[in-house]
């Protein structure tokens, strides 16, 4: 195919491969285009033609890529990452009237720490843009890159996909967080002995902090595991469970006065909290903006 050709492709055609490539679903996909069920079906159908394949067949509920489909995939993700950054470099981005929507994901406990912050920031510079955020975490972030649910995150990250970027937003240490009444610092010996609430997304029973008490020969008892911070806050008042949550957490947690934060009774290490976002919104003038002011408000200090 020549260039002269591309005029008889309507490239939206693409964008309706690529979501139905990620859902694998004609009903689903339509919902995340914004488009009718019967759109999507007539853009399968015209593709299918493109091709003279039938690139997704049916199978239960879901609807799997052919051979050809899969080959296409891997030729056109990175085109049209190419054509979505070409695109946004010609757009301007003036923060004070833009409406821009952005989706970002978050982990619970930077939406209850820092969240605040960067809202206050935008309620002040951009009024009129709309943030949608999702929850994310180490687990889920690179998929959620990757499919374009988000075009940021913020959380702790482990592996990324190959088209994401991301840098070291802070450094966080771990604090203790109690409710009960004794004012007196745990020591490590009752720290130990205390039953734990850890925070847990994949519902694991162990964490950093039970490597770091291995090292010193000790060990803890979990007693409850939860998949978010923010239901510490009515757990944990009035009773011996203690947890422990990242610095910038806890005062969104002892805010209401029912709990406290101390420092862990031994030393914990430091962990990166990182920006991560896909390389496709590398260059978009909106997505760099929005990049900036996360650093501004978020980012260490000092």
């Amino acid at each position: 195919m020549t260039r002269l050709d591309l005029r008889r492709v309507d490239l939206n055609l693409l964008v309706v491969f690529e979501m139905m490539m990620l859902e694998r679903n004609v009903s689903r996909a339509a919902e995340r285009l914004f488009l009718g069920q019967p759109a999507v079906s007539a853009a399968l159908n015209r593709l299918r033609s493109l091709y003279n394949d039938p690139l997704f067949v049916r199978n239960g509920r879901s609807m799997e890529p052919t051979p050809r489909a899969l080959e296409l995939e891997g030729v056109l993700r990175p085109a049209l990452d190419t054509i979505s950054a070409a695109i946004g470099q010609s757009n301007a981005f003036d923060p004070a009237t833009s409406r821009e929507v952005f989706r970002i994901g978050l982990s619970d406990d930077v939406e209850l720490g820092l969240l605040p912050t960067l809202l206050r920031h935008l309620e002040t510079v951009a009024p009129n843009v709309v943030l949608v955020v999702r929850r994310t975490h180490y687990l889920s972030i690179s998929s959620q890159l990757a499919s374009g649910e988000i075009s940021l995150g913020i959380c702790y990250t482990g592996e990324l996909p190959a088209n994401a970027k991301c840098k070291t937003l802070r450094r966080s240490r771990s604090v203790l967080l109690r409710g009960d009444q004794d004012e007196a610092p745990l020591s490590l010996e009752q720290y130990c002995a205390r039953p734990h609430a850890l925070v847990s997304f994949a519902g694991d029973l162990t964490g950093f902090i039970d490597d770091e008490l291995a090292k010193l020969g000790r060990s803890r008892r979990v007693k409850l595991a939860v998949p978010q911070f923010h239901g510490l806050s009515a757990l944990l008042p009035g009773s011996e469970l203690v947890a422990s949550v990242p610095d910038y957490a806890a005062p969104a947690l002892t805010a209401g006065g029912a709990l406290r934060s101390e420092p862990l009774p031994f030393e914990a290490p430091l962990y990166n909290l990182s920006l991560a976002w896909s390389a496709a919104q590398d260059n978009d003038p909106a997505q760099r903006w929005l990049r900036a002011q996360i650093e501004q408000c978020l980012g260490q200090q000092g």
